[in-house]
């Protein structure tokens, strides 16, 4: 590209040079050509005042002395007699004293200019003039030289620029295709710098949002890949607690195997799930929050609002069997008044189940938990709290993918993310039964009175829930 660019502006200023010089040039030797014969037009005429005054040969001699200094001046006389340096022939002579007019013409060496002057008794004398080769030519050579090597420098010069600007646009053109390569290669982080053109600035620009936005789609479906699969863990968790319910029978210990497998792939599926993004991928599409406020999973209408009251007495009943069977001591407790938040219900079904399927995974039997709705002024309040050892290090706990205690740690994630989507956060403290006390934050939808399609009628009366069950 760059050769054809320095091709074309060769060519270009090249014709634009010959178009303007030639003519110019032609110009500049006839106006030194004109110069000369204008000067030696004069110097003839001033001879002819002395032939007007005298035409001895000796007056005239002295006249030719003064006046001609190179030997171009002559003087032919009536008679025949030259006076002077004499280069004209005869038949320019004749023709000028016949006509009475002044005659030029090219002779070997020079240019002839011939003056005829009327003398008394209807006389001619002719005045001849010589201008040199060279006086015709004078510094015309030196102007053309001067002039072709402008034309070669403008030539060149353009050249030079031509290729700079295509050496610009070609390196941000083979910026933009290695930056585009290697993202196809798998390169997430890949970025380019928009230089050139501004067109090609505006095609580096959309290429680096489109890698955010493609780093941004991976990041969301390697996360959904994981939430999916630790919702996965609160069923395993049912089957595992009812196998060992079970106790020693026949085909118990190939059924525990077969949990503790599914568990272990579980697992490997969700490290695989954020293990091929980079460190700087991951943090820069996290550095949105994992749900931004007015974000929206996929699927998610935000014209749908979902009862926390009704939804969480629904899953604490659900884990309350299981609870039951380990002798944990289950408690819930709802507000009367109305908390929808803009969620979808298996999104807050994971939010509960995440909570409450910690308790049961990483504190010991008969270790009793207590699920609280409350709401505020602009928020609806979830609190899961346990008898456990509660967890040493909140804050890096609330951090995706960070566990102490052998899990996933994308529990404490998915509460975070639901929680952030309406605005909200989560904190983790030390609860008054011992352990710990996760509060989630939910932001409280605009219209109370809209719910997940009437599946969770609201009801208008405080509930409190007390259930001791021991094995």
């Amino acid at each position: 590209m760059r050769a054809t660019l320095a091709m074309v502006a060769l060519v270009a200023t090249s014709m634009v040079a010959v178009a303007f010089l030639v003519p110019l040039a032609l110009l500049l030797r006839t106006q030194v050509k004109t110069q000369a014969t204008v000067v030696a037009e004069q110097r003839a005429a001033a001879a002819v005042p002395a032939l007007a005054f005298s035409a001895r040969p000796t007056d005239l001699e002295r006249v030719v002395a003064r006046l001609d200094t190179t030997e171009r001046l002559a003087i032919h006389l009536p008679d025949g007699q030259v006076i002077g340096t004499a280069r004209a022939s005869s038949a320019m002579v004749d023709r000028a004293v016949r006509d009475r007019e002044p005659v030029t013409g090219d002779i070997l060496g020079g240019w002839e200019y011939l003056q005829p002057v009327l003398l008394d008794q209807d006389r001619v004398a002719v005045v001849e003039e010589f201008v040199p080769q060279a006086e015709l030519s004078r510094g015309v050579a030196r102007a053309w030289t001067v002039m072709s090597l402008l034309a070669a420098s403008l030539v060149l010069g353009s050249v030079l620029v031509a290729d700079r600007l295509a050496a610009r646009v070609v390196r941000a053109s083979r910026r933009l295709s290695e930056a585009s390569a290697a993202l196809g290669a798998g390169e997430l982080d890949v970025r380019v710098e928009p230089t050139g053109p501004p067109e090609l600035r505006a095609a580096g620009l959309a290429f680096n949002s489109m890698a955010d936005h493609i780093t941004q789609l991976l990041a969301t479906e390697r996360e959904l890949v994981a939430d999916l699969s630790h919702r996965l863990r609160t069923p395993l968790t049912a089957l595992q607690l009812a196998a060992e319910r079970i106790g020693p029978v026949q085909g118990a210990p190939r059924m525990t195997a077969a949990i503790h497998h599914l568990e272990s792939e579980l697992d490997s599926i969700i490290l695989a799930a954020r293990t091929p993004l980079s460190t700087r991928s991951m943090s820069a599409d996290r550095g949105s929050g994992p749900l931004e406020a007015g974000t929206a999973r996929p699927g998610q209408r935000f014209n749908e609002a979902c009862q926390v009251s009704d939804l969480a007495r629904h899953r604490v009943s659900f884990w309350s069997v299981l609870a039951e069977q380990q002798g944990r001591l289950c408690t819930f407790e709802a507000t009367d008044e109305p908390t929808p938040v803009r969620l979808r219900e298996d999104d807050l079904t994971a939010v509960v189940d995440a909570l409450v399927g910690n308790v049961f995974r990483h504190t010991p039997q008969r270790a009793g938990f207590a699920v609280s709705v409350q709401r505020t002024a602009q928020s609806v309040v979830l609190v899961v709290e346990d008898a456990g050892p509660g967890i040493e290090d909140p804050a890096n706990a609330l951090s995706r993918g960070v566990s102490t205690g052998g899990s996933t740690g994308l529990g404490l994630d998915i509460a975070r993310s639901a929680a952030e989507s309406t605005r909200g956060h989560v904190r983790v403290l030390r609860s008054e039964l011992g352990g710990a006390r996760v509060e989630v934050e939910l932001g409280l939808a605009s219209d109370p009175r809209r719910t997940l399609g009437g599946r969770w009628r609201h009801r208008h009366r405080r509930a409190a829930e007390t259930r001791r069950l021991s094995q």
